[in-house]
Formats: structure tokens, sequence, C-alpha cells
């Protein structure tokens, strides 16, 4: 894979969640293991990330999902990642997952850096065209390392967001239509990947929510953080069902 470019954003991004049934979560593992190398082959793959997932609205060090597994990669064309489709790598999770959900995404702002990298770019709307962006879905990506020192009491900040993001999901107008704890290993580092129905539901949640508002609010303040990334996308599609449900479509189903 290459070096980032000069902050130019990937033209896409795509994000893969697969569930395994359990009597194939060893495999999952090997899958795991084993796919890093493949992957720095492919062409056109600028960046990629093979994550464990949490349980469904928790985001914990202890809630990880042995069933659940993803992969986030940035392509420099979308040649590359249709080619991609057919290769060793996808076709060995799609023997084994019995739910595939893949995403298609399109960088709209980023900051930050994940393991020293900017696999997003640096892309950064103006104010006009933050407040002109048209409606439709929007994913919200989040990768932080923790400080050490400082983890105990970042972990105590969670539950209170992820008990309200939980209840916010009840509202389909409002609340994400999809959201999971992401992460290379479950302690030290630590992410989010959540689906929106819109760019004012995002803001409204990170802003306007008391306990994710005191957390962006102490962020600065404590020091959790020793690397972090925030990324926005436009969705441009989705394809296939996890638990069941699709983001994109009414309902989910």
């Amino acid at each position: 894979m290459p070096a980032d470019a000069d902050g130019a954003a990937p033209p896409l991004v795509t994000v893969d969640l697969w569930r395994v049934p359990a009597r194939r979560v060893g495999g999952a593992l090997v899958r795991m293991a084993l796919d890093r190398a493949r992957l720095r082959r492919v062409p056109g793959l600028t960046f990629a990330r093979l994550v464990g997932t949490g349980t469904p609205g928790a985001f914990g060090p202890l809630d990880a999902e042995p069933r659940r597994w993803g992969l986030v990669a940035a392509w420099d064309s979308q040649r590359a990642a249709e080619a991609f489709t057919t290769s060793a790598v996808p076709r060995s999770w799609a023997r084994a997952a019995e739910e595939h959900l893949h995403l298609r995404l399109q960088p709209v702002a980023a900051r930050g850096r994940w393991s020293g990298r900017e696999p997003f770019g640096r892309p950064a709307p103006g104010r006009r065209a933050a407040e002109d962006a048209p409606p439709g879905p929007v994913a919200v990506l989040t990768r932080a390392r923790l400080t050490p020192r400082r983890a105990v009491t970042f972990w105590r900040a969670v539950p209170p967001v992820a008990a309200d993001l939980a209840a916010l999901a009840a509202d389909p107008t409002a609340g994400p239509r999809l959201a999971i704890g992401i992460g290379e290993a479950p302690i030290g580092l630590q992410g989010t990947f959540s689906v929106w129905p819109d760019l004012a539901a995002v803001r409204a949640f990170a802003y306007g929510r008391p306990a994710h508002a005191a957390v962006v609010r102490r962020t600065p303040e404590i020091g959790w953080y020793a690397e972090e990334l925030f990324a926005r996308f436009a969705v441009l599609a989705a394809h296939g069902t996890l638990d069941g449900r699709n983001p994109l479509r009414p309902g989910g189903q």
C-alpha cells in the first residue's frame, strides 16, 4: 500500500462488516491474522485495517463480539475497489459469514491520524459547504489510541454515552441507523462507526446530548488520547445487512 498523498482524500472508502456463526469464530481469528499480509498486496488499496467489533450499543473494553468482524479500506479508484470484491480476501469471508454489510463512502471531513497516517486525507468543507450539505445519510468513524494513565477515567465516561445512544437509536428520524464499536485491539485502541439519517442528526447528538457533549468538552482537558482521528463521510451505497438490518433501507430492513 502506498504512503499517504499530500492531504488528498481518497475517492472511495469501503467498510465491510461480517457476522460469522459461532462454529466459525476460530476461522475468523485465523483470517484476521493471515489477511493482513494479503491486503498489503492488493492493487489500489491505500489503507486497510481489519477490526473487531463490539456488541450492539456497547463500547467498553469487555464488549467485544467474537462473531462480528470488519474491514475499513481506502482506495485510489472505484475500479480498484470493484476488483477487490472478487479477490481472495472477501471470497474467504463470504464463505465463512452468515451475514455481510458492505458500505461505500465518500470522505467529507477528516482530522487526526490513525497509526501515524491520514488515511482519509484532510478534506475540510468550508462553513458554507457544511451548512449547505445535501440531505442524506452520513457515516462517522472515530478512532483513538488511549493514553494508558488516562484509560480508566475514559472507560468510566463511556457508559452514559452508550446508554444515551441506545435510547436515541429508537428514533429513526434522529437516531443512528447503525452504531458499533470497532478496534484493532479491545484494550487501548478504541473506535466507533455509525450511520446517521443526516448531518443534523450527527450534530444534535455530538453537541446537543449532555452525556456526549461532556465527553467532547473534557477530552482536551483530561488528555485521554495519545492519537485520535475523526472522519465524516457521505454514504454512497449500502449492500447487504448486519443483524438483519440495512442502514439505508426504510425501517432498516
